[in-house]
């Protein structure tokens, strides 16, 4: 009896030093990270740009988890730090909410002002925009309500004359210079301080998201220069938007909230819980829509999306909503500048043209997918990546100089949107709203009948043809610069001018031919029958649908905007045939076609695999490479472990009986290898480099008193390694590590160990089969 409970006494002892249960250490499971927690100086979790392990760190939150239930019904304090452990989560979400906002706000109060500062300034004080400077003031009347005499572009201000060739000269000189000044600011802060604050950041939040690792890409340097340069980059005048690096910043700041709790500090996979929540809250204060915020962080960026992430980052949108509107950077209560109210029905026969605009926005997405991956492809292999701050003077001098004598391309984006979204009411004075008044109208002012154009409406088409193709072709060289740049805003903006051409074309034919069969049931004369505003809303939806391939997320962020559900089925309309009119010339969005081109690891859900590979085909060692580097359970010395470390830069060893035989016994982390030893060279006499390394579950026994003190490191092997058999079809492999986010898998054949897949293995594969360079994939 003695003899057959021996084991389970030694278990007991151990156990009680260890704080682990008997069973538990019996399976050499028990508290496997204790002694890890506190890594080395040069050792970190992962390694950088490595891939986390998805399932361990679920297993170590488990973990953590039960081990707190357990010690919360010993004490009240216990207690108390449990509930505190458990309402952490909802803590981040609030902080994470209330600095996105702020921060959001800030952004575009700035914004607003150095993007007037371009124009003039303000001389009762010199921090207010051009709206704000002439709300301040006493002598602005409601006819001249862009004009006040406390507003002074600077020509007037220099040479006391605002008419003439020479003011409009030197307006035209100062707006250039003044552009260029604040590219140059952008691009030389991201180049010395912060490289990882250029471009979107969502191609780089979708692959971390997926467990890809890119320290110093959600840094506090990150952060800080993001936020400054996006406001230098968007007053600039480039086209490009602050929308997708708000994501961005949204996501630096639940990093930086997350280095405040252990419990997602020390787990990879709860950080990533609360990167998809702040991804929510960016689009919230972007657009002003926090619905469809919870949505795209759901649709478009997240990997792994649990319920319990569903709930918070719906409360880190509200409270980031919520902040904004506190701040009201626009002075009307709304989060966005471009919100708008329609007040005429929509009818069926317009959803041929809607359905045309989805069209127009698939081809344009394709165009500018194309015509972008190839200029920074360029950019990658030639001499040009080797100046970004040339590239970005060049093409923020060429967008000056050619924005500036049109009206349309001159003001900020957001600014044109708003403008295009508009229903012409009678208290508008654009050009776009000059229409010939039926001098015997009397009707309410927002049913005014549609009317004949004039001449400032033709005008304004002429202008807003050449806006649209002057924005299709330098947004194409634009976007990927070395500087922040969105694409959100770029796109609808392409969109909503198509749309308002449209529009206006719709209602011109609907006044001058309401005898047409198509217009006679639903256009009478003298009806109020076509809004070009919605056309220009349904035609933004449809190019930014185009670029980004979403479609759920998008019509709930555009009906958001818009504040009525009325127009829902237009926007479906436009959204989905302009998904598929894209999906026709290939499947990826810009954002899954930028993660291509910079070779991440990312494994995109909506990619199939059809190909007939096995998983002997993909697994490594092929014939030609040298055996798999593993370690054996009771023959590998510290000094072979430590040499196997050195030589080579796996992330893991399988864990074999004997090279005779190599059957599997478990799997063994290279980070958790590294510290056990250090671990045990510091804290356990008599270990030394011929020390003999046992992974069995016995007691290695000492032979000789004059032997080596051995090393038992059975608690850090994993005894459950994911394997799939050698004739595993590569479909369901796949499948496997796209659901499990797995980094590695063994292959065996009869417990016999084959060879390893990892996942750069499979992305490698993937290329192949479909005639791609497998090389592409530059990380692990």
């Amino acid at each position: 009896l003695l003899v057959s409970l021996h084991p389970y006494l030694l278990a007991i002892a151990r156990a009680s030093s260890t704080g682990a249960t008997p069973s538990e250490e019996m399976n050499g499971t028990g508290n496997l990270m204790d002694f890890l927690d506190e890594p080395f100086p040069d050792v970190s979790t992962y390694e950088d740009f490595h891939t986390i392990d998805w399932l361990r760190e679920k297993s170590r939150d488990t973990d953590r988890h039960r081990k707190i239930t357990t010690k919360s019904k010993e004490s009240y304090w216990e207690l108390i730090k449990s509930l505190l452990d458990a309402w952490s989560g909802w803590v981040v979400m609030l902080l994470i909410g209330m600095l996105t906002g702020t921060l959001a706000g800030v952004i575009d109060l700035a914004v607003d002002w150095m993007t007037d500062l371009k124009e003039g300034v303000c001389l009762s004080a010199f921090y207010y925009s051009h709206e704000q400077c002439c709300w301040t003031s006493n002598e602005t009347t409601f006819d001249d309500r862009d004009k006040c005499p406390q507003w002074q572009k600077w020509a007037e201000l220099m040479t006391g004359h605002s008419e003439g060739a020479g003011a409009y000269v030197l307006n035209y000189f100062l707006y250039v210079l003044w552009a260029l000044l604040f590219s140059f600011l952008a691009v030389s802060l991201v180049r010395v301080f912060a490289p990882y604050a250029c471009g979107s950041g969502i191609p780089e939040i979708k692959t971390i998201l997926s467990g890809f690792i890119i320290r110093g890409y959600l840094g506090k340097w990150t952060l800080l220069i993001k936020t400054v340069t996006l406001v230098l980059a968007v007053s600039s005048g480039l086209s490009l938007g602050k929308e997708g690096p708000l994501v961005h910043v949204a996501c630096c700041c639940g990093n930086l909230f997350c280095s405040l709790f252990s419990k997602y500090s020390k787990n990879e996979g709860k950080r990533r819980e609360v990167l998809s929540a702040a991804a929510a809250a960016g689009v919230s204060v972007a657009f002003g829509a926090p619905i469809g915020g919870v949505l795209f962080s759901l649709e478009e960026v997240s990997y792994y999306f649990p319920l319990k992430t569903l709930w918070r980052s719906f409360f880190a949108a509200l409270v980031a909503a919520f902040t904004l509107r506190a701040i009201n950077p626009f002075g009307n209560s709304r989060l966005v500048l471009f919100y708008v109210e329609y007040h005429t029905p929509w009818y069926m026969a317009e959803l041929v043209p809607f359905i045309l605009l989805g069209v127009f926005g698939g081809l344009w997405g394709t165009l500018f997918i194309r015509g972008n991956i190839a200029w920074c492809r360029r950019r990658k292999t030639t001499l040009l990546g080797k100046y970004p701050v040339l590239e970005v003077i060049v093409i923020t001098g060429i967008t000056a100089v050619l924005a500036f004598p049109n009206p349309y391309t001159r003001r900020s984006t957001s600014e044109l949107i708003s403008e295009l979204f508009n229903d012409c009411g009678a208290l508008e004075s654009s050009q776009l709203c000059d229409y010939v008044n039926n001098p015997n109208m009397s009707r309410p002012v927002d049913d005014i009948p549609d009317r004949p154009a004039g001449p400032g409406v033709y005008s304004a088409l002429w202008q807003l043809a050449l806006a649209l193709i002057f924005k299709i072709v330098i947004t194409i060289f634009t976007f990927g610069m070395k500087i922040p740049s969105g694409l959100f805003i770029p796109s609808m903006a392409v969109g909503a001018i198509a749309g308002r051409i449209v529009g206006i074309a719709v209602e011109q034919m609907a006044y001058h031919h309401h005898d047409w069969i198509i217009f006679k049931n639903w256009c009478r004369p003298g009806a109020d029958c076509v809004t070009p505003g919605l056309y220009a809303m349904v035609g933004a939806a449809a190019c930014l649908g185009g670029v980004t391939r979403m479609t759920v997320s998008l019509v709930v962020i555009m009906f958001e905007l818009t504040g009525g559900l009325e127009y829902i089925v237009p926007l479906m309309a436009a959204a989905v045939t302009s998904k598929w009119v894209a999906d026709a010339f290939g499947k990826e969005g810009i954002y899954e076609s930028h993660i291509q081109l910079n070779g991440y690891p990312y494994l995109d859900v909506r990619d199939e695999f059809t190909h007939r590979t096995l998983a002997t085909d993909v697994m490594r060692p092929r014939r030609s490479e040298p055996p798999l580097a593993v370690l054996t359970q009771d023959s590998t010395t510290v000094e072979d472990v430590e040499t196997l470390i050195k030589d080579t830069d796996y992330n893991g060893f399988p864990v074999v009986v004997s090279r005779e035989s190599e059957r599997l016994i478990g799997f063994v982390q290279r980070r958790e290898l590294t510290v056990a030893i250090k671990t045990a060279r510091q804290k356990q006499d008599g270990v030394v480099s011929s020390s003999v390394v046992y992974f069995t579950e016995d007691n290695p026994q000492v032979a000789e008193a004059c032997d080596p003190q051995p090393l038992k490191l059975r608690r850090i092997l994993n005894l459950s390694p994911f394997t799939v058999t050698d004739h595993t079809p590569m479909e369901t492999v796949v499948d496997i590590f796209r659901k499990l986010g797995l980094r590695q898998c063994l292959v065996t054949r009869s417990g016999r160990l084959l060879g390893i897949i990892t996942k750069k293995d499979v992305l490698r594969h993937m290329a192949q089969m479909m005639n791609q360079d497998p090389e592409s994939i530059m990380f692990n």
